[in-house]
């Protein structure tokens, strides 16, 4: 029954107005009406060719009658008592003419109006009209009229305010906040006087009620899951002193951002603690999060430790391989471990005698056969594609290690409290110097021969370019531009320039190769997929189109635009677009007005919600019920504070319920990752 309860509506309908039928009749002659009369003339008919039966009839109150028509209802002429009033609410539509009564004339009067396939109800006991009806999501054959008889038969049974509270008085106070039974009695049953605007808002005190509760308990949750996670000191020690500082300095190839600095200075302020490090480093395409990670795993060699830093694919492992060589590889030894790396079975004995003391790789870090011999720091990259239980995985490999999670994908505020919250966040939100900006178009696909005119001239002159599709292959499911298609015919229109296609479907040694020969200038024109999402840097590359931009996301144009302007030299962007849905129409006008990445976030949150702009979704990340993390964050904001109260005083008495509740949810939930 409780779960009955907690099926809440989710849009309101004002039925409260009931008409009668002369003033519907002389009315607008359409939209959805409420009328009590007697029912008459009633008749039913099965209509073959459409499957389907009709019963007609009229309903008749002192000022006139209206003409009733209702589908697959058969069953309702011996429903029907002739001398009872009836309140009925539907749909007010004109007649159709039969084909006996041909085509009307011109000038003729207008035909005659009928009501649709109405709700029928005693008017003495009506609950599906002369309210403010709620509108349940259909559960498997329950309709929203089966389901709003349910749960009105429900309220008249239970005593909602025996329903346990666990909201403690005093924040149901400050906040003005009724207790969870009234809540749900307004919600299933809003009263006449209610404001259907502040419904639909989601803004009366009962919406209220649920939203904060939701938010609460969840803060609350991953406080508590993060007090498990670092309620043991670690067995490791760090040292950070002139000897550490001084590798450090030996290491950097140019000076840190301001932001980078701030960002490094709370990874040591951690790792100097006693407690594991658990920690979300957050920066936009091209802030530098790659060397404050480098130099964060050069602080765990120096202390004898070994350092793990795991992304989700080959071609980005490898890519981060490379860079860390490039960095580190003259002063510790490193290590890459992929399903496709050479020699596996020696690099996870070098790995497990500790002879590689940083170890890159995927998916294959986590694997049980994988053995560290002393694992210090974790390093997650673009941890969006992982789930929580993986980097629990990759924690379990060492004796509580500290955790670094990097994201190149900026999250709005609100996303990352729900996402990230058992991580302390620094953020990257400068560029470093010398970066230019980037000149971003729109423009359809009947404009792509004056883009490769353009590019061409570029091209002749020097430049580097990138094409991206999002296919390697045409596909008869997908209308979008392939590499191997379009692509070759976008390579054979510049002979005279060295190009290659790059994909996942290519060996590891051929993708590799190719990206050194584009970085080193060997070839310039460089036709790919999005394999060259994140990862990739070549200061020289100063052209970037995307065919087929209706096919991505905001954030992965976003992604394949900072690509380019990483060098001093003027870049563009060109997204070349196909047909667009409105959706992608908005997701295009917002990539051409901003390249600031909260700010396309934010807009990508709005567009697409939550749900679709994690993709799958991750363990821990949760599915609330009344709670929208873009519309509530105000909300989120109040739940967190108040959940940093509440902790302060976790073991006071009056907190017993709530304790209760939320330990039970921790324990779940630790359960569930670590059987995942």
């Amino acid at each position: 029954m409780t779960d009955l309860l907690f099926h809440l509506p989710f849009r309101y309908e004002d039925r409260r107005a009931i008409s009668s039928i002369a003033e519907v009749l002389s009315g607008p002659g359409a939209g959805f009406v409420g009328v009590v009369g007697r029912i008459e003339q009633l008749s039913s008919v099965f209509v073959r060719k459409r499957g389907l039966s009709l019963v007609r009839g009229v309903v008749r109150d002192d000022s006139g009658e209206l003409p009733v028509v209702w589908f697959n209802r058969p069953f309702l002429p011996k429903q029907i008592a002739p001398d009872a009033l009836y309140l009925l609410w539907g749909g007010l539509q004109p007649a159709r003419a039969s084909k006996s009564e041909g085509k009307r004339e011109k000038g003729a009067e207008a035909p005659a109006l009928q009501l649709l396939n109405p709700t029928c109800e005693r008017a003495e006991s009506a609950i599906h009209g002369a309210r403010i009806a709620p509108i349940y999501p259909t559960i498997a054959e329950f309709s929203t009229v089966v389901l709003r008889r349910l749960l009105d038969a429900a309220l008249d049974r239970l005593d909602l305010a025996a329903i346990p509270e666990h909201l403690p008085e005093a924040l149901r106070t400050r906040h003005d906040l009724p207790p969870i039974g009234a809540a749900l009695h307004y919600l299933h049953r809003p009263p006449d006087d209610a404001d259907p605007r502040e419904l639909a808002a989601r803004r009366t005190p009962a919406q209220l009620r649920l939203i904060y509760g939701e938010l609460l308990d969840f803060q609350l949750e991953i406080a508590r899951f993060r007090a498990l996670a670092t309620r043991s000191p670690r067995l490791h020690r760090y040292r950070i002193d002139e000897k550490v500082r001084a590798a450090a300095r030996a290491i950097l190839p140019f000076r840190l951002t301001s932001a980078q600095k701030r960002a490094l200075g709370e990874i040591a302020t951690d790792l100097k603690g006693p407690h594991p490090m658990l920690r979300l480093l957050q920066g936009d395409v091209g802030s530098g999060k790659t060397i404050v990670a480098a130099l964060s795993l050069a602080i765990a060699a120096e202390n004898g430790l070994q350092g793990a830093f795991m992304a989700p694919t080959e071609l980005l492992a490898e890519q981060h391989f490379a860079s860390l060589d490039r960095l580190l590889g003259g002063r510790y030894r490193i290590g890459l471990l992929t399903a496709s790396a050479p020699d596996p079975a020696a690099r996870r004995e070098a790995l497990a005698r500790g002879e590689i003391q940083i170890a890159v790789g995927t998916h294959a870090l986590i694997q049980e056969g994988i053995r560290f011999a002393r694992l210090g720091l974790a390093v997650v990259d673009e941890q969006h594609r992982f789930g929580v239980a993986q980097r629990r995985l990759l924690q379990a490999k060492g004796e509580r290690p500290d955790l670094l999670v990097m994201t190149a994908t900026p999250i709005p505020r609100s996303l990352t409290l729900a996402l990230y919250g058992d991580l302390d966040l620094s953020v990257l939100d400068e560029l470093p110097p010398g970066r230019s900006p980037i000149a971003t178009e729109v423009v359809s696909a009947a404009r792509r021969r004056g883009v490769y005119a353009r590019l061409g001239a570029d091209l002749a002159a020097g430049a580097r370019a990138y094409v991206v599709f999002p296919l390697i292959e045409e596909s008869e499911e997908v209308d979008a531009g392939s590499v191997a298609e379009l692509g070759a015919l976008i390579r054979d229109q510049f002979p005279d320039v060295p190009s290659a296609a790059l994909h996942g479907r290519l060996p590891a040694a051929e993708r590799e190769a190719i990206l050194r020969s584009f970085a080193a200038g060997t070839i310039r024109l460089l036709v790919a997929t999005t394999v060259i999402e994140v990862g990739i840097d070549v200061p020289e590359a100063s052209w970037m189109v995307i065919e087929s931009a209706e096919r991505f996301g905001l954030a992965q144009l976003h992604q394949l635009r900072g690509r380019v302007g990483r060098g001093s030299a003027p870049s563009r962007c060109v997204a070349i677009h196909g047909r667009l849905s409105e959706e992608g129409r908005r997701r295009l006008e917002v990539f051409a007005e901003t390249a600031d990445g909260f700010r396309i976030a934010e807009a990508d949150l709005a567009i697409r919600g939550p749900g679709e702009l994690l993709g799958n979704r991750q363990s821990g990340v949760p599915l609330f019920r009344v709670a929208d993390l873009l519309a509530d964050e105000e909300w989120l904001a109040r739940a967190r504070e108040d959940a940093h109260e509440l902790l302060a005083r976790w073991d006071d008495p009056e907190l017993a319920a709530l304790r209760a509740r939320i330990e039970a949810r921790v324990r779940r939930r630790a359960g569930a990752l670590d059987a995942g």
